[in-house]
Protein backbone atom coordinates (compact mmCIF):
# COMPACT_ATOMS: atom_id res chain seq x y z
CA UNK A 1 0.00 0.00 0.00
CA UNK A 2 2.82 2.55 0.77
CA UNK A 3 4.84 1.85 -2.44
CA UNK A 4 0.95 2.69 -3.98
CA UNK A 5 0.71 6.08 -2.08
CA UNK A 6 4.21 6.84 -2.66
CA UNK A 7 3.83 5.84 -6.71
CA UNK A 8 0.99 8.64 -6.80
CA UNK A 9 2.51 11.39 -4.70
CA UNK A 10 5.67 11.50 -6.79
CA UNK A 11 2.98 11.34 -9.86
CA UNK A 12 1.19 14.26 -8.15
CA UNK A 13 4.64 15.79 -7.89
CA UNK A 14 5.74 15.48 -11.43
CA UNK A 15 2.41 17.18 -12.83
CA UNK A 16 2.76 19.93 -10.28
CA UNK A 17 6.03 20.75 -11.91
CA UNK A 18 4.61 20.40 -15.77
CA UNK A 19 2.42 23.28 -14.89
CA UNK A 20 4.59 25.34 -13.05
CA UNK A 21 6.94 25.35 -16.77
CA UNK A 22 3.99 25.80 -18.92
CA UNK A 23 2.79 28.64 -16.21
CA UNK A 24 6.14 30.13 -16.63
CA UNK A 25 6.16 30.09 -20.29
CA UNK A 26 2.87 31.16 -20.20
CA UNK A 27 3.39 34.51 -18.14
CA UNK A 28 6.23 34.77 -20.58
CA UNK A 29 4.29 35.18 -23.89
CA UNK A 30 1.47 37.65 -21.54
CA UNK A 31 4.12 39.70 -20.93
CA UNK A 32 5.43 39.57 -24.28
CA UNK A 33 2.26 39.93 -26.47
CA UNK A 34 1.30 43.28 -23.51
CA UNK A 35 4.72 45.02 -24.50
CA UNK A 36 3.52 44.24 -28.10
CA UNK A 37 0.11 45.93 -27.68
CA UNK A 38 1.77 48.58 -25.77
CA UNK A 39 4.22 49.47 -28.84
CA UNK A 40 0.71 49.22 -31.46
CA UNK A 41 -1.25 51.90 -29.44
CA UNK A 42 1.10 54.15 -28.62
CA UNK A 43 1.85 53.93 -32.54
CA UNK A 44 -1.38 54.39 -33.37
CA UNK A 45 -1.53 57.41 -31.27
CA UNK A 46 1.30 58.88 -32.83
CA UNK A 47 -0.45 58.25 -36.37
CA UNK A 48 -3.47 59.83 -35.50
CA UNK A 49 -2.18 62.87 -34.05
CA UNK A 50 0.76 63.00 -36.54
CA UNK A 51 -2.06 62.93 -39.17
CA UNK A 52 -4.23 65.59 -36.97
CA UNK A 53 -1.44 67.75 -37.15
CA UNK A 54 -0.88 67.74 -41.46
CA UNK A 55 -4.54 68.50 -41.70
CA UNK A 56 -4.42 71.60 -38.54
CA UNK A 57 -3.49 74.90 -40.25
CA UNK A 58 0.37 76.10 -39.14
CA UNK A 59 -0.86 79.33 -38.43
CA UNK A 60 -4.24 80.84 -37.68
CA UNK A 61 -4.86 83.45 -39.61
CA UNK A 62 -6.80 86.64 -38.24
CA UNK A 63 -10.48 86.39 -38.66
CA UNK A 64 -10.72 82.98 -38.83
CA UNK A 65 -13.53 81.39 -37.78
CA UNK A 66 -13.63 80.16 -34.06
CA UNK A 67 -15.86 77.34 -34.85
CA UNK A 68 -15.22 74.17 -32.93
CA UNK A 69 -13.91 71.02 -35.03
CA UNK A 70 -16.38 68.32 -35.54
CA UNK A 71 -15.01 65.77 -34.81
CA UNK A 72 -11.60 64.80 -31.41
CA UNK A 73 -9.28 67.43 -32.29
CA UNK A 74 -5.91 65.71 -31.27
CA UNK A 75 -3.71 68.51 -32.97
CA UNK A 76 -1.97 70.49 -30.42
CA UNK A 77 -1.06 74.12 -31.81
CA UNK A 78 2.09 76.00 -30.41
CA UNK A 79 1.45 78.22 -28.24
CA UNK A 80 2.05 81.34 -30.08
CA UNK A 81 -0.42 80.30 -32.85
CA UNK A 82 -3.39 79.46 -30.03
CA UNK A 83 -5.37 82.52 -28.88
CA UNK A 84 -5.55 80.45 -25.42
CA UNK A 85 -6.02 77.45 -23.52
CA UNK A 86 -9.63 76.70 -25.03
CA UNK A 87 -8.02 76.20 -28.53
CA UNK A 88 -6.40 72.82 -26.83
CA UNK A 89 -8.63 69.65 -27.02
CA UNK A 90 -10.61 68.39 -23.85
CA UNK A 91 -8.02 66.05 -22.94
CA UNK A 92 -5.30 69.07 -23.15
CA UNK A 93 -7.26 71.53 -20.98
CA UNK A 94 -7.37 68.80 -18.26
CA UNK A 95 -4.01 68.95 -18.38
CA UNK A 96 -3.81 72.02 -18.57
CA UNK A 97 -5.56 72.53 -15.52
CA UNK A 98 -4.18 69.94 -13.37
CA UNK A 99 -0.36 71.26 -14.15
CA UNK A 100 -1.87 74.93 -12.64
CA UNK A 101 -3.13 72.72 -9.14
CA UNK A 102 0.43 71.44 -8.73
CA UNK A 103 1.66 74.32 -8.90
CA UNK A 104 5.76 74.47 -8.33
CA UNK A 105 5.48 71.03 -7.51
CA UNK A 106 4.76 70.33 -10.88
CA UNK A 107 2.84 67.61 -12.62
CA UNK A 108 3.88 63.71 -12.94
CA UNK A 109 2.55 61.17 -16.14
CA UNK A 110 1.24 59.05 -13.54
CA UNK A 111 -1.41 61.98 -11.89
CA UNK A 112 -1.78 63.02 -15.83
CA UNK A 113 -3.05 59.25 -16.57
CA UNK A 114 -5.55 59.75 -13.48
CA UNK A 115 -6.73 62.98 -14.76
CA UNK A 116 -7.26 61.66 -18.40
CA UNK A 117 -9.29 58.67 -16.60
CA UNK A 118 -6.72 56.25 -17.36
CA UNK A 119 -5.68 53.72 -15.76
CA UNK A 120 -2.50 54.60 -13.42
CA UNK A 121 -1.29 51.07 -13.46
CA UNK A 122 -0.99 50.45 -16.67
CA UNK A 123 2.23 51.23 -17.91
CA UNK A 124 1.16 52.11 -21.66
CA UNK A 125 -1.43 54.58 -19.80
CA UNK A 126 1.24 56.80 -18.13
CA UNK A 127 3.23 56.30 -21.33
CA UNK A 128 0.94 58.15 -23.27
CA UNK A 129 0.15 60.73 -20.67
CA UNK A 130 4.06 61.50 -20.71
CA UNK A 131 3.87 61.59 -24.13
CA UNK A 132 1.18 64.46 -24.25
CA UNK A 133 3.00 66.20 -21.52
CA UNK A 134 5.89 66.17 -23.35
CA UNK A 135 3.91 67.25 -26.00
CA UNK A 136 2.60 70.34 -24.19
CA UNK A 137 6.60 70.96 -23.48
CA UNK A 138 7.56 71.09 -27.25
CA UNK A 139 4.25 73.45 -27.84
CA UNK A 140 5.15 75.95 -25.71
CA UNK A 141 2.10 75.43 -22.90
CA UNK A 142 3.96 73.78 -20.53
CA UNK A 143 8.05 73.37 -18.92
CA UNK A 144 9.95 70.28 -17.14
CA UNK A 145 12.30 72.27 -15.30
CA UNK A 146 12.72 68.97 -13.30
CA UNK A 147 12.89 65.69 -15.03
CA UNK A 148 9.04 64.39 -14.81
CA UNK A 149 7.70 66.90 -13.70
CA UNK A 150 5.78 69.51 -16.00
CA UNK A 151 4.62 72.87 -14.77
CA UNK A 152 3.14 76.13 -16.21
CA UNK A 153 5.92 78.61 -17.96
CA UNK A 154 6.92 81.75 -15.32
CA UNK A 155 5.37 84.51 -16.59
CA UNK A 156 8.61 85.82 -17.72
CA UNK A 157 9.27 82.67 -19.78
CA UNK A 158 6.64 83.90 -21.81
CA UNK A 159 6.67 86.98 -23.84
CA UNK A 160 4.39 90.15 -24.03
CA UNK A 161 3.17 88.04 -27.50
CA UNK A 162 2.38 84.81 -25.43
CA UNK A 163 5.35 83.33 -26.17
CA UNK A 164 8.06 81.42 -24.37
CA UNK A 165 10.79 83.81 -24.02
CA UNK A 166 9.21 86.58 -25.32
CA UNK A 167 9.50 85.57 -28.96
CA UNK A 168 12.39 86.75 -30.09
Amino acid sequence: MRAVLEARRKAAAVRVEELEGELNRVRTALADAEEVLRHRVIGLEQYLEALAEEEAPAVVAVGSSRRKPVGPRRAVPHRENAVGVENLSVDYQALMAAAAEASAEGLGARRAAVVLGWDSASASRVEGARARLKRLVERGWLVEERPGRFTLPAPEQVGGDGRPGGGS
